[in-house]
């Protein structure tokens, strides 16, 4: 509405001389509230930090590499020496910890490149902390981007059936090998039931007692990892993974799985995917005082991007609303793939003029 016909209407208002007799007054008047950017940042319930952004990283071996990804527009593969630019502009912008995924060079069917100490993620974590001690390291914990199939474990026949209690071992092994690289967080994705005790045994007889864990403790087989498996080169290469990912109709499952991994000693909780997934991080927050994590996955940002590009949405308020209202539910920590827009962003907003935007 222009402002013209914004006064038209107004006048025409005035013109019908409702009598303040015949007039319905509201009891309370919330809009009182609204009226303007800083009573309403005042009265604002939940805030944004980039505090709470977690930045995912795919390192490939080799050197010089440096492959955008498609599907996922501003992220790339990078070998360890092409880390360097990107990880040194997180520590200025407040971004506190980095989320490492390895793509090896070499995959066979054990995926014996996920405990091989010069691989992609034990090069970056040492380089990452060599050269920024201070940021946060957490190393994923799966099989599906070293195996030659492509799924989360050994595989028990050609169905792709997983083999829970013998790939225990070996996500046990990946995280002593990142743990002794240096990494600060072990996060163990491989939703194989029984994974974090494993993970925590093997980590305290190894010496790394210290090392926390972060649990993806209610993973779904979703829909929305299809640009990630690009990025990371993990799509199994016949079935899927719904016989070990979580049906994304059950919440009350999600729930016991949460229990499993808080009664097994994760330190830290993380619902995947975050934005379809909002009921469960509200109901994981009201149960657990553990940090609570949420993971706004790749075909998230993608969807986005792509509405963005196409001009049919305003990509800067989108994705900051996505993601107030990943942490509205309860989320401390979002891991993100606008971490690094979404921090300018806030800085923006917070250093420059107050405006209204209605």
């Amino acid at each position: 509405m222009t402002q013209s016909s914004a006064l038209r209407t107004a006048a025409s208002h005035s013109a019908l001389r409702i009598p303040h007799s015949a007039l319905v007054v509201p009891a309370r008047r919330p809009r009182r509230l609204r009226q303007g950017a800083t009573l309403r940042a005042m009265v604002r319930e939940t805030t944004l930090d980039a505090a709470d952004f977690i930045y995912p990283l795919f390192v490939v071996d080799g050197q010089g590499v440096e492959r955008p990804i498609g599907s996922m527009p501003g992220h790339a593969q990078r070998a360890v020496d092409r880390l360097a630019p990107v990880v040194a502009e997180l520590g200025p912008l407040g971004i506190p910890a980095v989320l490492l995924f390895g793509i090896p060079a070499r995959k066979d069917a054990t995926g014996s490149g996920a405990w091989d100490p010069q691989g992609p993620v034990p090069r970056a974590t040492a380089e990452i902390k060599r050269r920024h001690p201070a940021l946060v390291v957490i190393a994923d914990v799966c099989m599906c981007e070293y195996t030659d199939h492509g799924h989360c474990g050994l595989l028990a026949d050609a169905q792709g059936t997983v083999l829970n209690d013998e790939t225990l071992a070996l996500l046990g092994r990946a995280a002593v090998a990142y743990a002794d690289a240096g990494a600060d967080i072990i996060a163990p994705s491989a939703m194989m039931d029984g994974q974090v005790a494993a993970i925590r045994a093997a980590l305290d007889a190894a010496g790394h007692a210290g090392v926390p864990i972060l649990a993806y403790a209610a993973k779904f087989a979703s829909g929305f990892y299809g640009p990630f498996r690009e990025a990371a080169e993990s799509a199994p290469r016949f079935g899927d993974r719904r016989g070990y990912q979580m049906d994304p109709a059950n919440g009350r499952e999600a729930l016991r799985e949460l229990a499993l991994d808080f009664a097994e000693g994760a330190d830290m909780l993380m619902v995947k995917p975050a934005g379809p997934y909002l009921d469960i991080i509200a109901a994981a927050r009201a149960r657990y005082d553990l940090p609570l994590a949420a993971y706004q996955v790749s075909g998230e940002y993608a969807m986005i991007k792509a509405a963005a590009s196409q001009g049919w949405i305003d990509e800067r308020r989108v994705a900051l609303e996505s993601l107030i209202g990943i942490k509205r539910a309860g989320a401390d920590l979002i891991i993100t793939y606008y971490a690094q827009e979404a921090a300018r962003w806030l800085a923006e907003e917070r250093d420059g003029p107050t405006h209204d935007s209605r």
